[in-house]
């Protein structure tokens, strides 16, 4: 058991910690991985510990308690059977040493190439693009209205917000000449 992968479970938004104690109360292995992070609150600046995965608890456990960890309150449902919705031991631990030797972890919205986004500092904040390239960097093409000539800039990951998820189906993106246009 103590190397077999990790379930995840979903559960409800900012209760992982109540889960956890849940699970620790019903004697379940689960972990929660928690970063410092310091936050200015109107009168005084608190050091907090956040889940590193919003919304999310892994949890090992043998089948027959299944029923236990699904009813613990704050759960909302344990992710699918198949291999892929399991975490290997080896990257829960990975997780763990990261944490305590002092790596800065955060958490960090997934970003893919056509998806809309916004710059958020820079000479550019408040501007809108669409992410062509990921690389180092981020590069996000992003178009003069008046004149619908395109330009692309490049920039940190943590420059910029997600708008929107889906992709506008009849955008295309022409790599070669890094060109953004509707079919």
């Amino acid at each position: 058991m103590f190397d077999s992968p990790w379930r995840v479970l979903h559960v409800v938004a900012n209760h992982e910690k109540r889960v956890a104690r849940h699970l620790t109360a019903r004697d379940l292995e689960y972990y929660l991985p928690l970063y410092a992070v310091r936050s200015k609150w109107t009168d005084r600046v608190v050091d907090l510990e956040r889940p590193l995965f919003a919304g999310y608890v892994f949890v090992r456990f043998p089948s027959e308690s299944r029923i236990s960890v699904v009813s613990a309150p704050g759960v909302l449902r344990l992710l699918g059977s198949g291999v892929g919705e399991t975490v290997s031991a080896a990257e829960i631990e990975r997780i763990r040493e990261g944490l305590a030797s002092g790596c800065i972890l955060r958490p960090h919205p997934k970003v893919s190439v056509g998806e809309l986004v916004r710059v958020h500092r820079g000479v550019f904040a408040g501007v809108e693009g669409i992410v062509t390239e990921l690389r180092h960097q981020c590069k996000v093409i992003i178009a003069l209205a008046a004149t619908k000539q395109c330009f692309s800039l490049e920039m940190d990951l943590d420059d910029i917000e997600v708008l929107r998820k889906p992709v506008v189906k009849d955008l295309r993106i022409d790599k070669k000449n890094s060109a953004v246009f509707r079919a």
